[in-house]
């Protein structure tokens, strides 16, 4: 139901309460969307985020915008609900509310805080936790073909855990690597180099390890330095506005 549509997880400061954009936005893509609706094109689901009976919009903010404007009731969606406990801190955003929902999600779903107590995998963008899912499964499968037996959810978890994230993390903080991407944590950087190291071995027609991985994505993706002080500066400004 569009009427239960509230907010945005990050992009509030674009479109009003209404959902329509600030006199300050660009609506070119607004009105390609409604052209598109008058035309009959079929458009993708929007996703959001379900926190009790309300919705805040994580993909689809000009479809849910022209949909409110030509008064559409309903609109296809692809629903991410937040059934894990989350106990917000003082000055949380809706964006940290969320990623902390998911971040409970996954640590009912995998055990990993039982399993390898006091671990801190923390994004700074929601989306992100059922990617480490699926590199969990996968690793699932590869200890299967390696070893030739089945291996346990819980073993498969602890082995990601343990071979494939941690080893990663302590190259991002030997070379100092997250100094150089403001705002994002060490849990962004894993999957950031974790791609980035694919692509380079299929490159280089060979393995690279995490060390390499780590450094060449550092060389070749970092921010430079005013890029970094821009970066800060509307983070700041966010944190200030909000």
């Amino acid at each position: 139901p569009i009427d239960q549509i509230v907010g945005s997880v990050d992009r509030y400061r674009d479109f009003d309460h209404y959902f329509l954009p600030r006199l300050n936005m660009p609506v070119g893509r607004w009105a390609s969307v409604r052209h598109a609706r008058l035309e009959g094109v079929e458009l993708p689901a929007i996703q959001v985020y379900k926190m009790g009976e309300i919705y805040f919009v994580k993909d689809g903010h000009h479809r849910v915008s022209v949909a409110r404007e030509e008064g559409q009731k309903f609109i296809d969606a692809e629903i991410i609900e937040l059934t894990a406990p989350v106990n917000p801190d003082p000055g949380d955003s809706l964006k940290d509310i969320i990623i902390k929902g998911e971040y409970g999600r996954f640590l009912l779903e995998t055990n990993l805080d039982k399993l390898r107590p006091g671990l801190d995998i923390r994004f700074s963008v929601p989306g992100r936790y059922d990617i480490l899912q699926d590199h969990i499964r996968t690793h699932q499968y590869f200890l299967g073909t390696q070893y030739g037996r089945e291996f346990s959810w819980d073993e498969a978890v602890q082995s990601w855990y343990d071979t494939l994230y941690l080893p990663v993390v302590h190259e991002i903080r030997e070379h100092k690597v997250l100094r150089r991407f403001p705002g994002r944590s060490e849990a962004d950087l894993y999957l950031w180099i974790m791609d980035h190291r694919y692509n380079l071995s299929q490159m280089l027609g060979r393995d690279v390890g995490e060390e390499v991985a780590a450094e060449d994505y550092a060389e070749n993706f970092a921010p430079n330095p005013l890029q970094r002080f821009w970066q800060w500066l509307w983070k700041r400004r966010g944190r200030d506005g909000e």
